[in-house]
């Protein structure tokens, strides 16, 4: 009788771990998905299953947190402001080349900030842990920019890329930049 005792005592704690694990596991997985929002579904399609999205996410926030990243002071805000003002008045004449200027200028504020600017997808996967709000809309432009250089974007689309750049720029400021 007390070996029976003992098997179902280490049964129920199998059982009570294998609990918890799934506990922690869930909370893990509704802190990624409420920081992230629809970059956690992003992240979950690109990598073919949660486990592997979530220990993506978990290095962004991790490689993020190790960044000395930055707020702009009030002065240094003004003249992106300023800048980007400019690129949206060229957008008016000169689309394509505005496009690329607002591009450059993502990258500049981005890096002012303290984000490391050298490779595109890094800066895309470095914002969506600050900013994951406006990080598809920030892919969807930078996507224009590169068709742009290439000389196949229409209008309508370099027009969809400024309204994104331009919603970057908003959040990377802590304003709306130019509306």
């Amino acid at each position: 009788m007390a070996v029976i005792g003992i098997i179902a005592l280490v049964l129920l704690l199998i059982v009570a771990a294998l609990a918890a694990l799934w506990m922690q596991r869930r909370r893990r997985s509704n802190a990624l998905r409420e920081q992230f929002g629809p970059e956690y579904d992003r992240a979950v399609a690109e990598a073919g299953g949660r486990r592997q999205a979530e220990a993506d996410l978990d290095q962004r926030r991790r490689r993020v947190e190790e960044l000395q990243i930055v707020e702009l002071s009030p002065e240094e805000s003004d003249a992106f402001t300023r800048q980007w003002n400019q690129v949206q008045l060229r957008f008016v004449d000169r689309p394509a080349e505005a496009i690329g200027e607002a591009d450059q200028l993502v990258a500049r504020v981005m890096e002012r900030r303290g984000y490391p600017v050298s490779d595109f997808d890094r800066r895309a996967a470095d914002i969506s842990v600050d900013h994951p709000e406006v990080v598809s809309e920030y892919r969807d432009a930078r996507a224009v920019a590169v068709k742009n250089a290439d000389g196949g974007a229409s209008t309508e689309e370099l027009r969809q890329a400024m309204l994104h750049y331009r919603a970057l720029v908003g959040e990377l400021l802590g304003k709306t930049a130019g509306a």
